[in-house]
């Protein structure tokens, strides 16, 4: 890695198998997950098989999403956690990214997975130690730019590993999650709305990449994309007719018992996504 994030940070995960018996680990993880520390917040997903939220599942790729109290927790468990372990092993194929938070409204469970919930959740000692962390690390900047002014770098910023311009700064890539408890009574119109929208998202420029992904079958659904920039998502939600008629329809029609809507500054991804690395 070479860059590293201060306190709370969201992973996304997205692991393909070549089995559909790959199942049964929606269950077997569940109390490694319960048991991995500095893990605030997380959800194993399914997949689906389009680029947003949808009928069709890929029973051979799953998903998880996670919020950590601070980076290293996530190293810690990308060493040595059995999951972790299983993905490098049997996977024909795994793509994961971290992910700043940018901003988020809404919940989760009844939660804010980004927000200031959980950051009050946070004990005395380990707010002492980001501030120590935050220290090291402005004597290590400190330290970095000597070395760049001595050698004639001075002024040129590196990326991180995947190549985004400046790291977690403004007009660079951009990740969004976007999640839904549809209500029973509205299941019919919202996936009537889902190939319009699946398709819009693939004709859209700017759009990376997009996976539909979810908790429960038809009713708790989400969607995580990846977009060029700030300015390709304005376009898509707002700019676009048909998909402006959709969240209007979802706010007229009361479509969601509970949704979330959050954005995401991509840093660190690693693995293939597709054969790819949408990221890189």
């Amino acid at each position: 890695m070479t860059e590293t994030s201060r306190g709370t940070i969201a992973s996304f995960h997205l692991i393909r198998y070549a089995e559909l018996g790959a199942m049964r680990y929606m269950a077997f993880d569940r109390p490694v997950l319960r048991s991995t520390p500095g893990l605030l917040f997380w959800r194993l997903l399914g997949s689906g098989r389009g680029a947003s939220m949808s009928l069709g599942a890929d029973l051979r790729r799953w998903a998880l999403l996670a919020v950590w109290r601070r980076e290293s927790a996530l190293d810690d468990f990308l060493d040595g956690s059995p999951m972790a372990v299983r993905w490098r092993q049997e996977a024909l194929e795994s793509w994961q990214v971290r992910l700043e938070p940018l901003s988020s409204r809404g919940s989760w469970g009844g939660v804010e997975p980004f927000g200031p919930t959980l950051g009050k959740a946070r004990r005395i000692g380990e707010i002492r130690a980001d501030q120590a962390g935050a220290v090291r690390a402005d004597q290590a900047r400190e330290v970095r730019a000597d070395r760049a002014e001595a050698d004639g770098t001075a002024g040129k910023v590196p990326g991180p590993v995947t190549g985004i311009p400046g790291g977690s700064g403004a007009g660079g890539p951009v990740a969004v999650l976007t999640r839904a408890s549809i209500r029973p009574s509205r299941l019919v119109p919202f996936y009537r709305s889902v190939p319009r929208v699946d398709r819009l998202l693939r004709e859209q420029d700017g759009c990376l990449a997009s996976v539909g992904v979810g908790e429960w079958p038809l009713v708790r659904q989400a969607t995580f994309s990846l977009w060029r920039d700030a300015d390709t998502v304005r376009d898509f939600a707002y700019r676009g007719r048909a998909h402006r008629q959709v969240i209007g329809r979802t706010r007229g029609e009361d479509w969601y018992s509970e949704e979330l809507f959050a954005r995401f500054s991509p840093y660190g991804s690693e693995g293939t996504w597709n054969g790819a690395d949408p990221l890189a």
